[in-house]
């Protein structure tokens, strides 16, 4: 009998608890083959630093009142393993502490990053040949995971910018006569623009916000920019504006790359809101507002889809279960079984199929112009933001829980 060891990675979501609930929850199910659940403190660095948690200590209660709380219950990080070969000692170390931990399942749930750094630690195991299971679980507000229907976090992530657009649109429309005439609002989205996307959905009737969408995949032109939002306050009295973090000039460069790479050696992205808001200043004179979602988005667990708690538990579950089945190096994925009525099912793929890959907008998805989304691009995403999962409330604000996250007691020397 083994232990299983669970990690969080990356850029925490509303629901990627509701992933290590439904891991926990399934594995405790089955005693007889998986004696006791730990965590990595911070992801992989934790397990690194051979920082773990034994959930143990956490009551069933606790466990499942992760499934409506937001952030990163075991915390997380932004931490990329290099190759093998540039940097053995981190692989040998980590199959150290899974050895000194009788650990014979490994569920990493993250990006394509954190697949890789899965898909690598299983190579390394059967190199040393130490028995390991290794499962990647999804998850990526970015919703640019190949091969996967779409990720769990970004479900959230799209009703939140959906919803956000709405309500903001209502507001300016009351104010731009005597007021604000064009309002940006800058969300995630490094290379692929599904969240900027997902704003299009609060479009219902013709003239409603957001007139204007920019998408990474799409190069940005100022002077096309200007005439549209122009032609847009002539016409509705307001211009509303949903830019993704990572749009791009027409030179390949972000508008608001800042220089700095992030521990992952992405280059860091944040600030086109205000970039666009004072070219609208420069070249159009029109009174402005900007608001940058950033974490708000992500964080957003009381105001979450209902579709996407519910596929972010199923594959923590499905990992579980898949490990057990004798699977490894492999991802659980949402398959899209019917669009009308929407209906889903799990499937797989490889671990190296999946790695260090990106998904971006078809060309489909996207309208003409550049500026808005196609009724293809609105029928896929509709059902990702359907239901509502409410978190319980005490004394007005969400009741989220904080785990006790007790240390398991270290057996190595500590990692230089």
């Amino acid at each position: 009998m083994k232990n299983a060891l669970y990690a969080q990675s990356g850029g925490v979501t509303a629901v990627i608890n509701a992933s290590a609930c439904g891991v926990i929850e399934t594995a405790r199910q089955y005693p007889s083959q998986i004696q006791k659940i730990y965590a990595g403190r911070n992801g992989i660095l934790g397990i690194l630093a051979e920082d773990l948690i034994d959930t143990s200590f956490e009551s069933a209660e606790d466990i499942h009142a992760l499934m409506h709380t937001p952030g990163g219950a075991f915390g997380s990080c932004r931490y990329k393993l290099k190759g093998i070969e540039e940097h053995l000692s981190q692989y040998e170390r980590l199959i150290e502490v899974f050895s000194a931990h009788d650990i014979g399942y490994f569920f990493y749930n993250g990006g394509g990053d954190s697949q890789d750094t899965t898909h690598k630690i299983a190579q390394m195991a059967e190199k040393l040949n130490y028995p390991l299971t290794c499962i990647g679980i999804p998850k990526t507000i970015d919703n640019d995971l190949p091969f996967t229907d779409n990720c769990p976090g970004f479900g959230s992530v799209a009703k939140y910018v959906a919803v956000s657009i709405q309500e903001a649109g209502l507001d300016v429309a009351s104010m731009a006569s005597s007021s604000t005439k064009v309002f940006i609002l800058e969300v995630m989205g490094r290379h692929a623009g599904w969240i900027a996307a997902a704003a299009g959905l609060a479009c219902i009737n013709a003239g409603d916000p957001p007139h204007i969408i920019l998408f990474p995949e799409i190069a940005f032109n100022a002077a096309l920019f200007c005439k549209q939002v122009q032609e847009t306050v002539e016409k509705f009295g307001f211009c509303v504006v949903v830019a993704s973090e990572g749009i791009k000039n027409e030179n390949g460069q972000f508008l608001s790359e800042s220089g700095a790479k992030d521990a992952f050696g992405h280059a860091q992205l944040g600030g086109v809101a205000p970039l666009l808001a004072k070219i609208v200043k420069d070249n159009l004179h029109l009174k402005y507002h900007w608001a940058v979602s950033d974490y708000l988005q992500r964080a957003a667990r009381h105001i979450a889809s209902g579709v996407d708690v519910e596929q972010a538990y199923a594959l923590g579950k499905s990992a579980v279960e898949l490990a057990l089945q004798g699977k490894n190096a492999i991802m659980p994925i949402i398959v899209r079984e019917k669009e009308m009525p929407y209906q889903w099912g799990i499937g797989e793929v490889a671990l190296n199929a999946v790695a260090n890959q990106e998904k971006k907008m078809p060309k489909t998805f996207i309208s003409e112009d550049g500026f808005s989304i196609t009724k293809a691009c609105h029928d896929y995403l509709l059902p990702l933001i359907q239901g509502e999962a409410y978190p319980p409330y005490h004394n007005g604000l969400p009741n989220y829980v904080q785990l006790k996250n007790k240390s398991l007691a270290k057996k190595l020397k500590p990692f230089a």
